[in-house]
């Protein structure tokens, strides 16, 4: 699509905003059933989508992607009545009589910018947010991923018409004839190099935006954690999607004495999960292109690896990897992994990993294996990041219960289920004020004292 063909689609949508269409809960009911409708009956396409463009197996895609999707829909079908309804709040007495309220309205006209590793969850949730708060959207699914967004503009094509939801393809010709319109709100997932840019971009419209980043997501394994388990459910939310997570555990800060118990514990996981060669495992994914691939292999030093470390450079597949002894200074902690490696630095103070955690940028999320009730506490007090779990990774993002967002350098603002709903609204503080009575305190000439003492006594 050309930037003029970009122009005259987001100027169709301010169009059929303006209207007053969208603003009505039970169309946007209507919307969303439709819209849930459609992922359901598209399934097969979705799954072979997602397939094509990561390798994932039908279930994982399911239970990472199109099930949760349908979740978060649903969810807003349930809740938008009530989303959307005005919220009575006390007046204060020096207001009297009248009565306050919080009015919540869309933006308006919305940019949903996804990602490549979750293309059709992140393109779906967010859009799903932005129909029950009414607002319009124009989706831009990354170009990384260009099966996901076939399916994804086919179901939007069927469901709705391109002046009220439309999907944009391209590259960054497409992203940056984007980002010089001005839009009412603008949400982006992706990494912080790009996030930096839109925010560049939003900025000089004062356009308000949600940045959904990511980052080294540390992932902290203390000698009082049921070791085991640990490293069964590490092992499943580090090689899920081939580590192509954003809140994926990006290196291991493990316990020195139980360094090599843990050690053990994953590379015995890593082959009852994915089995003796996991590359010829049909439900194991792939890097998403030759880019992604080179760099991954670059991170991996063969003279750390204690698990894993072969590649199949053909299908741009790494195997699930653990490098052991790693120092800060190595290359794999110099960045965002985004893959199927797992380096393991080890510690012996407790607190002094804490401290060392405060100096580092916030990441999106933060993992403690632990039973020890004190190190749960100054984790979750102290530490700043997104979210994350206590003995267990990843699962903090799927629920509707919780807002799921980054802070300081893993992003900014929220969504799922209310969060959402709120990402895309705007609350209108509302006095709505009687006639029959008009209290003389406020205007001037200023003279009374007793009146002055009332003033007083009002706004205490």
């Amino acid at each position: 699509m050309t930037a003029q063909e970009i122009v005259e689609l987001l100027k169709k949508q301010r169009s059929f905003y303006r209207s007053g269409v969208t603003l009505p809960v039970t169309f946007r009911l209507e919307q969303l059933k439709k819209l849930y409708r459609a992922v359901q009956s598209h399934q097969t396409e979705i799954n072979d989508a997602l397939k094509s463009d990561l390798g994932k197996s039908h279930y994982e895609s399911f239970m990472c992607e199109s099930g949760l999707a349908l979740t978060e829909i649903s969810y807003m079908i349930r809740h938008v009545k009530r989303f959307a309804k005005r919220k009575r709040v006390k007046t204060p007495l020096a207001q009297f009589s009248s009565r306050s309220y919080k009015q919540p309205v869309p933006y308006g006209n919305t940019l949903i910018m996804s990602p490549w590793n979750y293309p059709f969850l992140l393109t779906i949730e967010p859009l799903a947010a932005a129909i029950a708060a009414g607002n319009t959207a124009i989706l831009k699914p990354s170009a990384y991923s260009p099966a996901t967004s076939r399916i994804v503009e086919s179901i939007m094509e069927e469901c709705f018409p391109s002046e009220y939801v439309a999907v944009v393809t391209g590259g960054r010709t497409e992203n940056t004839a984007l980002l010089d319109q001005k839009f009412d709100f603008v949400f982006f997932t992706g990494s912080q190099a790009v996030g930096k840019e839109v925010l560049r971009h939003t900025a000089e419209h004062l356009t308000p935006a949600v940045l959904e980043l990511g980052g080294k997501s540390p992932c902290i394994v203390a000698a009082s954690a049921n070791i085991p388990l640990a490293a069964k459910r590490i092992v499943f939310g580090k090689y899920l999607n081939c580590g192509q997570t954003c809140v994926a555990p990006d290196y291991i800060l493990c316990e020195q004495s139980v360094k090599d118990e843990f050690v053990r514990a994953v590379a015995s996981e890593i082959k009852r999960q994915y089995g003796e060669d996991p590359l010829a495992n049909r439900d194991y994914g792939r890097i998403v292109n030759e880019k992604h691939f080179q760099r991954l292999c670059g991170l991996i030093d063969e003279k750390k690896v204690v698990v894993g470390g072969n590649v199949n450079a053909e299908t741009c597949q790494i195997a699930p990897t653990v490098m052991d002894g790693v120092t800060y200074g190595d290359a794999v902690m110099g960045e965002e992994i985004f893959g199927p490696i797992m380096p393991i630095l080890t510690f012996e103070d407790f607190d002094a990993v804490v401290d060392e955690l405060k100096t580092k940028d916030k990441p999106l999320a933060l993992y403690l294996f632990t039973s020890n009730k004190k190190h749960i506490k100054r984790v979750t007090a102290e530490l700043s990041y997104g979210g994350g779990c206590i003995n267990d990774v990843i699962i903090h993002l799927a629920t509707s219960e919780m807002g799921f967002g980054g802070v300081g350098e893993s992003g900014m603002g929220s969504y799922h289920g209310k969060d959402g709903f709120d990402a895309f609204t705007h609350y209108k503080s509302i006095v709505d004020k009687k006639t029959w009575l008009d209290l003389p305190m406020r205007y001037q000439p200023y003279k009374s004292k007793f009146f002055e003492k009332l003033l007083h006594f009002f706004l205490k």
